[in-house]
C-alpha cells in the first residue's frame, strides 16, 4: 500500500469512527409528544396524564395542528378532555381547518363538553377575527338547539359571518333546522342579510325545499316591517 494510500484510508476510517461515536451519543428521539397526542385521540386518559405530568406540553400539535384538546374533543372523549383541562391547554387555539375545541364540541352537540369549555374560559365567538367560523355557526348548521341555547347564553354573536358571509340563521334555514331558526328569530337577527352568493336566510331555505324555515323568516320578516311603520 503507498503512502497516500494509507493516508486515504486512515482519514476515511478516522472519519466513520467520528460519526460512529456521534450516534452512539446521541440521545435517542423524544417521542412523547406523539404519544401524548395519540392518547388524546384515542381517550388513553391514564396514559396522556402521566406524559403530561412528566412534562410535555398540553399544547403540542400534531401536522394538521390539532392539540391533544382538540383530538379528544373532535373524537367524543369526553373524560379525556376534563383531564385534560386540569392542566390548563390553549382553550382557543384553531387547527389548520380553521376549528377550535369549542367548534367541534358544538358541531358534535355534545353539551357536557361546551358547558366545560364554556367553563374554563373558551372563548364563544372564537378568537380569529371577522369573516370565520364560529362555534354558533356550526350548531346551527346541526341543528343542534341544546348547544345553541348554552352558545347564546354565552354571549354568542347571532351576527357573526362565515367565510362566505352566512350567519347562523342562513345556515340553520339552509339545512331546514327549523327549532334553531326559531330559536335564533327570538334574537335580533338581521332577517335581510345576503351572504356573498346574494342569498338571504328566506330564499336559501326555500331553494332547498325547506319551506317551514322559510315561512318561519317570511313571517317574522312581516312583523318586524308592521312594527317598524308603528
Amino acid at each position: 500500500m503507498t503512502s497516500l494510500a494509507r493516508r486515504f484510508f486512515s482519514v476515511a476510517a478516522a472519519a466513520v469512527l467520528t460519526v460512529a461515536a456521534a450516534c452512539a451519543s446521541s440521545p435517542p428521539p423524544d417521542t412523547r409528544a406523539d404519544d401524548a397526542l395519540a392518547a388524546a385521540g384515542h381517550g388513553k386518559t391514564g396514559a396522556l396524564v402521566k406524559l403530561l405530568e412528566s412534562g410535555v406540553s398540553p399544547d403540542v400539535v400534531d401536522g394538521n395542528g390539532n392539540t391533544p384538546l382538540i383530538l379528544a374533543v373532535r373524537e367524543g372523549h369526553a373524560d379525556t378532555v376534563e383531564a385534560l383541562l386540569r392542566f390548563r391547554p390553549q382553550l382557543d387555539r384553531r387547527n389548520r381547518n380553521g376549528d377550535n375545541a369549542l367548534m367541534l364540541a358544538s358541531l358534535r352537540g355534545d353539551t357536557t363538553t361546551v358547558d366545560r369549555l364554556l367553563a374554563a374560559g373558551a372563548k364563544v365567538n372564537g378568537n380569529s377575527g371577522a369573516h370565520a367560523w364560529t362555534a354558533l355557526h356550526y350548531a346551527a348548521l346541526e341543528g343542534k338547539l341544546p348547544v345553541v341555547e348554552r352558545l347564546l347564553a354565552a354571549g354568542a354573536d347571532v351576527d357573526a359571518l362565515s367565510p362566505n358571509r352566512s350567519d347562523a340563521l342562513m345556515l340553520a334555514a339552509r339545512n331546514g333546522k327549523i327549532d334553531v331558526v326559531r330559536r335564533l328569530l327570538q334574537t335580533p337577527v338581521a332577517l335581510d342579510r345576503r351572504n356573498d352568493q346574494g342569498v338571504d336566510a328566506e330564499t336559501w331555505a326555500r331553494s332547498k325545499g325547506n319551506t317551514d324555515a322559510a315561512d318561519l323568516i317570511r313571517k317574522a320578516r312581516a312583523r318586524s316591517k308592521s312594527n317598524a311603520k308603528r
